[in-house]
């Protein structure tokens, strides 16, 4: 059960950890970017641990619509997340993640990110200054992303999301000894025009 719910704190949405500061933040400017959306094969998963075993899962749905320019920095990104599609390989798991005391998706069944500023890192990533918001709280989370241009421009993203402040894994849940706080999430986005 424990490890159901530790499944359920993973899926927490979109953070990097690790995003060292650049010396720019621009605004959205979006009209200069086109309207992007994820193709198949694209992914949005998370990991963490329950008692020092390490789990992953994924969302099995989500919606993208993104604009992005690389040379500006400016863009939108809109992500929607069906939390009922999370899936860690372990029934036991998953069914705990989804109840009340982690995503509790019979009262709010979808997470959202939304950025509109970002920042250019000297090793030429970016990070998106977005707001995740999950089981009604909503609050800032970066995420730090390569962009790789193209006819099918590929987003790959990395942020470390702190479930507690989303309420998720509380009561019993809420040992970061055991659980962390911190949940990684992943995304690879292959994209295509809308």
């Amino acid at each position: 059960m424990r490890l159901l719910i530790c499944a359920v704190l993973a899926a927490s949405i979109f953070v990097p950890a690790s995003a060292t500061p650049s010396p720019t933040t621009a605004p959205t400017t979006a009209s200069a970017a086109t309207a992007l959306t994820h193709a198949p094969g694209s992914t949005l998963g998370f990991a963490s641990s329950y008692d020092g075993e390490a789990f992953e899962g994924r969302f099995a749905r989500f919606t993208t619509r993104i604009a992005f320019d690389p040379v500006s920095a400016t863009g939108r990104f809109d992500v929607g997340i069906d939390l009922a599609s999370a899936n860690t390989e372990n029934d036991e798991r998953d069914e705990v993640l989804l109840g009340e005391d982690f995503f509790n998706v019979l009262a709010v069944p979808q997470a959202r990110y939304v950025a509109e500023r970002f920042r250019r890192l000297p090793d030429g990533r970016f990070v998106a200054e977005g707001t995740l918001s999950l089981r009604g709280i909503s609050s800032p989370v970066p995420l730090t992303f390569r962009w790789t241009p193209g006819a099918a421009p590929v987003l790959d993203g990395s942020a470390s999301v702190p479930r507690l402040t989303f309420n998720v894994g509380t009561g019993d849940w809420d040992d970061t000894e055991a659980l962390p706080d911190a949940v990684m999430v992943t995304t690879r986005l292959v994209l295509r025009p809308e």
